[in-house]
């Protein structure tokens, strides 16, 4: 990893990098966030470049995180931080809200928990949980019968292996997220056929890292 903090660096490198898979390209604009010691020390510890080096898809062993600040200039990605109170959540905590160029805006909430290690807790607005470790499936569906077992026979048909599988909700009968940890990669074909189950609304891969 590139220094100095396992925590505020690396893990930050790592909340940028997923951040971008959600977001499925290179944002032309993100602003952060940051709660807590992320908010109080993410210049001395350059949490903030390593966010940023995430969003550009540079992993947390990256040598150009240090002058990632240039590389962002370079590529003409807009980026702005604030210090924010995000509530009862880890103190090494950012919010990331990214613009793409289609004007499509994406959020991720996320702490850095040690180690290098991350937990995600909220996609545009959905609460979940995932560490980014494994390949992960998410889905925003409709909360009715028979969706996790459609989705689980799919993806068992694959061959693939699910290693974790959770369900969050809002409430009974509305939108509700599925956040499937898996052994292997997801197909693109795997990923379509989950689409066009009537009850889905939304379908992101992840790729571990």
């Amino acid at each position: 990893m590139v220094g100095p903090s396992s925590s505020h660096t690396a893990g930050a490198a790592r909340l940028g990098n997923i951040a971008r898979r959600i977001c499925g390209e290179e944002p032309v604009k993100v602003d952060f966030f940051l709660h807590g010691s992320f908010a109080r020390t993410w210049q001395g510890h350059g949490t903030g470049k390593a966010l940023l080096a995430g969003i550009m898809g540079m992993g947390p062993a990256d040598e150009r995180i240090k002058d990632s600040f240039d590389y962002a200039v370079q590529a003409g990605l807009e980026y702005n931080f604030h210090t924010a109170d995000l509530g009862q959540i880890h103190p090494n905590s950012v919010k990331i809200v990214m613009q793409t160029a289609d004007g499509r805006l994406w959020e991720m909430l996320g702490s850095s928990v040690g180690g290098g290690k991350v937990l995600v807790s909220s996609i545009n607005g959905m609460d979940m949980e995932f560490s980014g470790e494994y390949p992960t499936i998410i889905t925003r569906h409709l909360d009715q019968p028979g969706v996790v077992a459609q989705v689980s026979e799919i993806i068992s048909r694959r061959g693939i292996n699910i290693a974790f599988l959770k369900v969050f909700r809002s409430s009974r009968g509305s939108d509700a997220s599925m956040v499937i940890e898996c052994d292997q990669e997801a197909g693109t074909d795997l990923l379509d056929e989950i689409r066009w189950l009537q009850a889905i609304r939304e379908v992101i891969f992840i790729e571990a890292g």
